[in-house]
């Protein structure tokens, strides 16, 4: 495995730093093309600032690496976005790289990620160009996987869509949900069922990706990054308050945290912060187990299970204090 030469786009960003670790970690040969600095200085070596948008730079720096493998990672995926315009990096930015992957020799295999949200939450895919996205990320991520299906390019691809990743290095909204938890300012929805979704722990999806990376025949398709069994919110809350040693966050009737959600669109339209918005009431009270079998064909037993990966994120948490 150390003879190979992997680019990864993104690899300074939350799921780019965990696997550039595990790659480098593994001898590869490692360069991360990123417009920012990596997050640890140990990767420094293997980074270039590079845009994506830049055609010329970036076909110079994909001819001298040469890459056999590539994870592609880099994308806006914030979802402050009003239309799919406004992420351009997922949709242009995909297509120059596929454009500089052309004038080099072919590599083994490409990974481009897309996302869960190509379709809403609680809307669960019949096949993998069934979409239903409810945001302009969503859409954009859409409009990146037709474009990589349209160009069906000589060398082995798969597509990846990451669920809810959280974990070491990550940020807003999941680090958002362990600070309110251990800040004792989280709350439980009360009122109607907690709702159930497919959660993934990082270093758990980068053991996924990475062994979609080295699978030897693996069919083109959709593959979600994201772990088994799916997780009950409230017990998964609840968990984390106790071995953080804070109070169990009290239930909120579910009334009142719609209200403030219509309260956070409003915000959100004027590009202001707000803890709650209707699209994330919704996202926390749909019901979304996403299909997983092909992933957990490759990867049949993942590393961590959910209590293992809460206290290492806690311990992460403590060590990256006002961080």
């Amino acid at each position: 495995m150390g003879s190979r030469r992997i680019l990864v786009t993104g690899g300074s960003g939350f799921i780019g730093t965990n696997l550039v670790e595990a790659l480098v970690a593994s001898g590869n040969t490692i360069l991360n093309l990123d417009l920012r600095p990596p997050q640890v200085a140990s990767h420094r070596p293997h980074w270039m600032q590079v845009d994506l948008m830049d055609q010329a730079v970036l076909d110079k720096a994909v001819v001298e690496f040469r890459p056999t493998h590539v994870i592609h990672l880099a994308a806006r995926a914030d979802l402050m976005g009003k239309t799919p315009e406004d992420y351009a990096l997922n949709t242009t930015g995909t297509e120059n790289l596929m454009r500089s992957l052309g004038k080099v020799p072919m590599p083994e295999h490409v990974l481009f990620t897309s996302t869960m949200l190509v379709c809403r939450p609680g809307y669960i895919p019949a096949h993998d160009t069934d979409f239903a996205p409810g945001t302009a990320y969503g859409t954009s991520k859409v409009d990146m996987e037709r474009i990589i299906r349209s160009w069906d390019p000589p060398y082995r691809w798969n597509i990846i869509r990451p669920t809810s990743i959280w974990g070491p290095w990550f940020a807003s909204p999941y680090r958002d949900f362990f600070d309110r938890v251990m800040q004792g300012k989280m709350f439980s929805i009360g009122g109607i069922a907690p709702a159930t979704k497919t959660y993934g722990f990082v270093l758990n999806g980068v053991r996924q990706i990475m062994a979609i990376l080295d699978a030897p025949d693996i069919a083109r398709g959709v593959y979600y990054i994201g772990d088994e069994p799916p997780v009950n919110i409230r017990m998964w809350t609840d968990m984390v308050a106790t071995k953080a040693g804070v109070r169990r966050p009290p239930v909120v009737h579910h009334a009142l945290i719609r209200a403030a959600g219509w309260v956070g669109d409003l915000f959100k339209w004027a590009r202001i912060p707000f803890p709650m918005t209707s699209f994330r009431f919704k996202n926390m009270t749909t019901d979304n187990v996403l299909p997983l079998a092909n992933t957990s064909a490759l990867v049949k037993e993942i590393p961590y299970d959910l209590a293992t990966a809460t206290d290492i994120t806690l311990t992460w948490l403590r060590e990256h204090e006002n961080k």
